[in-house]
């Protein structure tokens, strides 16, 4: 929780009150964001994600790590992945099928906090999102016969990849409410302001694929209602921005 005095507090308020931020933002600005692909050699893809002074990382590939908190490696789940089952999950992972209920690639993905300043969920969503369409999977070829075992018999080509399916993956959009009105991309400031928060995952044709609230204030259901609408209409935006620095990251990937 960060120290700030009365008049510190009242500042924040107020602005966001007024609809102007104490960084000169708007309630449903978002800071400037960059992108970087490929940033891990040794991953399968990778990804930098700058969002103001917070900065993440985003690696496919291996065992997971144990970088990220519970709560944050939760909400994420929540978010993108849908029930144990993987029923609802906002990733598509039929792309990861090499043989229908026998065999099938399992894809780690870790999470690293470099610098906090707010806002890290959406952060690390846009670094998975970024991540994700840096990866390459392996073409696998699967022999007509089975070896003796009855196991079948795949190739692993180490020279031909398959790019991930990112078109359904959605971004993360945070709504988070300090005093009357709620705010995106809320700096570290901001949050310890908030009574709540609630982080609502949206794909590209603007389906709703998660929900995650924290914080100790309740919520009236008409406000849930109006943060979805409101998180439909920002991650528009979100989209078309993360697309832009991604292909711009890849293109500087390529020339490198």
């Amino acid at each position: 929780m960060l120290g700030l005095s009365l008049g510190e507090k009242q500042f924040i308020k107020g602005g966001i009150a007024q609809d102007l931020r104490s960084d000169g933002r708007k309630r449903l600005t978002y800071r400037p964001i960059s992108v970087e692909t490929g940033i891990i050699p040794q991953a399968s893809g990778s990804a930098r994600v700058r969002m103001g002074a917070t900065e993440v990382i985003a690696s496919v590939k291996g065992r997971g790590g144990e970088e990220l908190s519970t709560e944050l490696s939760v909400a994420l789940q929540r978010c993108l992945l849908g029930g144990k089952s993987g029923a609802g999950a906002a990733i598509d992972l039929s792309s990861l099928v090499v043989i229908e209920g026998k065999i099938c690639w399992d894809l780690y993905i870790d999470g690293l906090v470099v610098s906090s300043d707010g806002n890290l969920l959406d952060a690390l969503g846009a670094a998975i999102k970024a991540a994700l369409s840096n990866t390459g999977i392996p073409r696998a070829n699967v022999a007509s016969g089975a070896s003796g075992d009855g196991q079948p018999e795949v190739d692993i080509s180490d020279e031909e990849f398959l790019q991930f399916d990112t078109s359904g993956v959605p971004v993360i959009v945070t709504l988070t409410k300090v005093g009357k009105h709620y705010i995106v991309d809320a700096t570290a400031e901001e949050e310890s302001q908030m009574s709540s928060a609630v982080s609502i995952s949206v794909n590209r044709q603007g389906h709703i694929c998660g929900l995650t609230k924290r914080g100790g204030a309740g919520l009236d259901p008409s406000i849930i209602l109006d943060m979805i609408s409101v998180a439909k209409h920002v991650s528009e935006q979100l989209i078309n921005k993360l697309d832009s620095e991604i292909a711009a990251a890849e293109a500087d990937e390529e020339e490198s």
